[in-house]
């Protein structure tokens, strides 16, 4: 049975979570599957968005302990780099739909998502300290998203929060009936997936190069990406489809897409 599910469906990349006897525990093969496959649509014209979602009550209970306690000679420090930068790095939008529990390495992997959909039953939590470790790598990409003083605070008590404060926080982007997670999740991947593909890679573009930058720095990448957009095709497009009151046609998804629809 595939431990990561995979799934290619109106421009959007399903990476499911199935190793439901081990609580979606992520071996290191888990974490390169799924950056490899986040890694290969990034230049694909016919993939526009990612969804990460699981099987089963719990979202993903992090790292696998047994394989991080013997290694079994795998690079797991280069791995899980590679995962909990991931977000950061992809210019195809990432949509997490987080199900379940969410803790350690699976908070971190929530923490990829560009946006976050949780179920009202949700939890989350940075329990490593009760086993006598530290989340070094996981710690990053979680104060990226909600600050530095409470991932510390989240590090050093292991203590599990909610989907509200989370939301509050700006972990979560939207909290759901649990019945309605998945539903909702795939409906905001199809919408980024049929949104402008210029657009959102000179958005995720800027995003990630403009980190860290001083705001003159930044304003430079920005203007140098605006003139880009403004001369380009889908910026034209939506600027006629907004005055003739249409739904804009991209010219920059494949040549397909608009026939497949109508099929």
């Amino acid at each position: 049975m595939d431990e990561i599910v995979v799934q290619e469906k109106k421009r959007v990349l399903y990476l499911t979570l199935n190793r439901t006897a081990k609580r979606n525990a992520l071996t290191a093969a888990m974490c390169n599957e799924i950056v490899q496959r986040v890694r290969n649509i990034q230049e694909r014209a016919d993939i526009g968005s990612v969804l990460i979602a699981s099987h089963g009550p719990v979202f993903c209970s992090g790292m696998d302990l047994e394989e991080v306690r013997d290694e079994h000679g795998l690079d797991l420090e280069r791995v899980h780099e590679d995962l909990f930068t991931m977000g950061r790095n992809s210019l195809k939008p990432i949509v997490v739909a987080v199900g379940g529990a969410a803790l350690g390495g699976g908070l971190g992997l929530v923490a990829q998502g560009h946006i976050v959909m949780a179920s009202e039953f949700a939890s989350f939590a940075l329990p490593e300290i009760k086993v006598g470790f530290w989340p070094f790598l996981v710690f990053r990409a979680v104060e990226h998203a909600i600050g530095s003083r409470r991932t510390l605070e989240l590090s050093l008590t292991g203590c599990k929060f909610h989907p509200h404060d989370a939301a509050n926080w700006g972990l979560v982007h939207r909290v759901c009936p649990a019945t309605e997670i998945f539903e909702r999740s795939e409906t905001v991947a199809r919408e980024l997936a049929k949104a402008s593909p210029t657009a959102i890679h000179a958005g995720l573009q800027y995003a990630r190069d403009a980190r860290g930058k001083t705001l003159e720095e930044a304003g430079e990448i920005a203007a140098k990406l605006r003139v880009q957009i403004m001369a380009g095709d889908d910026f034209k497009e939506g600027i006629a489809a907004f005055q003739q009151k249409r739904e804009p046609h991209w010219p920059s998804l494949p040549e397909n897409f608009y026939r497949e629809k109508v099929s």
